[in-house]
């Protein structure tokens, strides 16, 4: 039986093997939308990815990622543009809800916060027409601050959803809780975003206390301090009710078998979400 509204980023369960062993795992849970990443996608092939995904009636909640448009010479970003291109043909192929973009840092050796921020709005906006002619929404993931140096220099969904009022139609934002749940405005943004249409994503884990690693220790869902129902009743009041996405990035988690991390989602998506 499916099991609507969760869906399973392919960074929770990277133990589990390649593309077709992991979505396998996930239908044998009941599970029927997925978020890979390119690497598990290229691992099998495009062609066979959009066969498995078309072959079970899977729904892409997005696909990770592209981004990271910052580079330190003007190559380096053309570059980030092509490939991007190509991210964009896999999410239109396997026919994704959204391309996610983690859109980088500061370029190497660069303090220039500002001018990064202004290559990420150069590059969305050469890559927005090739998108929005594939027919695949661009989704800004904003990233907690901690991540501004290397990963992620739009780090709010205000500064996320001003970027989308910017570019226009076919942008939107992803909002992961592990990033924005902080945010004293996210209530504001969120109804904004919902408003205008752009809550192209929503995902999903929890914030532990200590977290040890600021990469690789998100919590499972109810482990943390994150209000996860309220978070989704807020999202919902916005207008979206796609899937809630688990996306945890974590040693412990990752060093379980794929099949106890998938029941524990079940459970927990069913009980703390």
């Amino acid at each position: 039986m499916s099991l609507e509204g969760l869906s399973i980023n392919f960074a929770t369960v990277r133990q589990g093997g390649n593309f077709g062993a992991i979505v396998d795992a996930c239908l044998a849970h009941g599970i029927t939308a997925i978020s890979p990443w390119r690497e598990q996608v290229h691992g099998v092939g495009l062609a066979e990815a959009a066969r498995i995904v078309e072959q079970n009636g899977l729904r892409l909640s997005g696909h990770c990622r592209g981004g990271f448009f910052p580079a330190i010479d003007a190559d380096g970003r053309r570059r980030a543009i092509e490939d991007n291109k190509r991210a964009v043909d896999e999410a239109a192929a396997m026919k994704a809800d959204c391309l996610v973009l983690v859109v980088g840092g500061l370029p190497a050796g660069s303090r220039d916060l500002k001018g990064a921020r202004q290559m990420v709005e150069d590059g969305m906006a050469k890559l927005l027409p090739y998108a929005r002619a594939a027919g695949v929404p661009l989704a800004i993931e904003p990233l907690h601050p901690f991540y501004a140096a290397e990963r992620a220099c739009f780090n709010t969904l205000k500064q996320s959803l001003d970027l989308c009022d910017r570019l226009g139609a076919g942008t939107g934002v992803a909002i992961d809780v592990y990033h924005v749940w902080w945010d004293p405005e996210l209530e504001e943004q969120v109804a904004r975003a919902g408003r205008n249409g752009q809550i192209l994503a929503h995902h999903i884990c929890d914030w532990l206390v200590p977290t040890t690693d600021p990469l690789n220790d998100r919590g499972m869902m109810g482990d943390g301090v994150i209000d996860l129902k309220a978070f989704r009743a807020m999202i919902e009041a916005a207008g979206f009710h796609g899937p809630q996405e688990v996306e945890i990035f974590s040693h412990r988690w990752q060093a379980r078998p794929m099949d106890e991390v998938l029941a524990t989602v079940v459970e927990r998506f069913k009980t703390v979400c």
